[in-house]
């Protein structure tokens, strides 16, 4: 049977444009992503299904979701 593996998606944040509102952090159903010493919110990919809550809910529009490059 050929199943075919669909990409995984990760979560990528412009870290330059981040404004650590911490919004990503509060609707993210696996807590895989993290606002890093207050300065910018950063992805756990380990831990990021690629959902799009988190970029659908950011405020100054610096989250994507892509295929992950692994």
């Amino acid at each position: 049977m050929n199943e075919t593996k669909r990409p995984r998606r990760k979560a990528q944040v412009d870290t330059s444009l981040c404004v650590a509102c911490g919004c990503c952090v509060k609707v993210c159903p696996r807590e895989a992503i993290y606002v890093n010493k207050g300065l910018f919110a950063q992805v756990n990919e380990e831990l990021c299904i690629g959902c799009g809550k988190c970029a659908r809910e950011c405020p100054a529009s610096v989250i994507v979701v892509e295929e992950s490059k692994v």
